[in-house]
């Protein structure tokens, strides 16, 4: 089934039609693209779909565990511990290379995100996908029995709690300037919660504001869409201690972005995790050392990853704390295209309320060694877009 329906997609594509579809998306942008959507997305059978599935159960019993609460601990840098941590991450993401073990097409964990991922975008992009391209019915990219409404209600629900849209805030580095805004003007469309420039808070006592028009804002709930980090290297000067016990609510504690995360890979072992070191762990380095990628812990698109490793490498790294060692993994050239076959990783997208559920996917795609916009430069059917799967 799945042949047929990639082999209809593919001969009824067109490049009007995808680019009808592009400029329907980016019309939120006043049509200005911010990244790159691939011309298809990924249809997924029930066999890969289920693997999928017991992949990440098997992931999540792990990091819902009192070892891990002690493994994660930690994970942290110093000097970037926020008070007021949350009990689990509000949304978290678990990315999938998919691979092909004996004919058989099998998920290998790439990376865990405790920080928010594209979940206004995606529901939007199946929208539009629909739109303009003939997508099976009995195809979704939601799951748990969600549907647009329902999934869009859930996600609303995360955001606010009981709090007003009017003291709830995405908080972003100068969120109109992102690649990810687009998210962000959909956040606001679907929700009524509105983007903030990190620099525009300010403080007073324990509490929170922002000037919004002229007037003044309490802030109550923080949506986090910032990497504290990255306000480090930037030397970006805030008008708040961020190390104070505020009276805000994270939505999106900024500590589960360090303790989810590529830190916690050599903490999973199961069929579905690559072999995975913590640099600083090693007491001595594997035989087959060619075999592994060297990845940064804390990075974004594909940043500081070094695929050809040598003990050269290695011995130049002095914080060795800050790296993991992986074992390669082989992509599947799993969707046909116009020309080479294109490699995909699944992102599977969770809000955790009550208990982790899964709820929505997101699809990367790639003809070249990594799945960046570097490694993917003048070609086509590569970029992101959705993994439908067979209901």
């Amino acid at each position: 089934m799945i042949r047929e329906i990639r082999n209809k997609f593919n001969k009824e594509f067109s490049e009007s039609k995808y680019n009808s579809f592009l400029n329907d998306v980016w019309s939120k942008t006043n049509g200005e693209a911010d990244f790159r959507i691939c011309e298809t997305p990924l249809f997924i059978d029930r066999s890969l779909n289920r693997k999928l599935l017991q992949a990440s159960e098997a992931i999540i019993s792990r990091i819902n565990s009192i070892e891990f609460k002690a493994y994660a601990a930690n994970a942290i840098p110093p000097g970037l511990i926020v008070p007021g941590e949350n009990a689990h991450p509000k949304f978290f993401q678990i990315d999938f290379a998919i691979t092909k073990i004996e004919d058989e097409y099998s998920p290998q964990l790439i990376e865990l995100q405790g920080f928010p991922s594209l979940y206004a975008f995606q529901a939007y992009l199946d929208i539009k996908l629909r739109e303009h391209f003939e997508i099976p019915e009995d195809f979704s990219p939601f799951y748990s029995g969600l549907n647009f409404n329902s999934y869009i209600d859930m996600f609303k629900s995360s955001l606010l709690g009981t709090s007003d849209p009017a003291t709830t805030f995405l908080l972003e580095l100068a969120p109109q300037e992102q690649k990810t805004r687009i998210d962000f003007i959909l956040t606001k469309e679907y929700t009524g919660v509105d983007s903030i420039c990190i620099t525009q808070v300010y403080q007073r006592g324990k509490e929170l504001f922002v000037k919004r028009n002229g007037s003044e804002s309490k802030i109550e709930r923080i949506y986090n869409r910032v990497i504290f980090d990255e306000l480090a290297a930037k030397k970006i000067k805030l008008n708040f201690d961020i190390h104070d016990e505020l009276q805000v609510e994270w939505i999106g504690h900024p500590n589960w972005f360090f303790k989810l995360s590529k830190h916690t890979i050599p903490f999973l072992k199961n069929e579905f995790v690559p072999e995975t070191f913590l640099l600083s762990e090693l007491a001595q380095l594997p035989p087959d050392l060619h075999n592994f990628v060297l990845k940064p812990l804390y990075s974004f698109a594909g940043s500081g990853v070094k695929i050809d490793v040598t003990e050269s490498d290695l011995e130049k790294i002095t914080d060795k704390g800050n790296y993991i060692l992986m074992k390669k993994i082989n992509y599947a050239s799993l969707i046909e295209t116009r020309d080479e076959p294109a490699k995909a990783e699944v992102r599977l997208m969770f809000i955790w309320d009550d208990k982790p559920m899964l709820v929505n996917s997101l699809l990367r795609t790639s003809k070249g060694k990594m799945m960046g916009v570097d490694f993917n430069k003048n070609k086509t059917w590569v970029g992101a877009s959705t993994a439908f799967h067979q209901l």
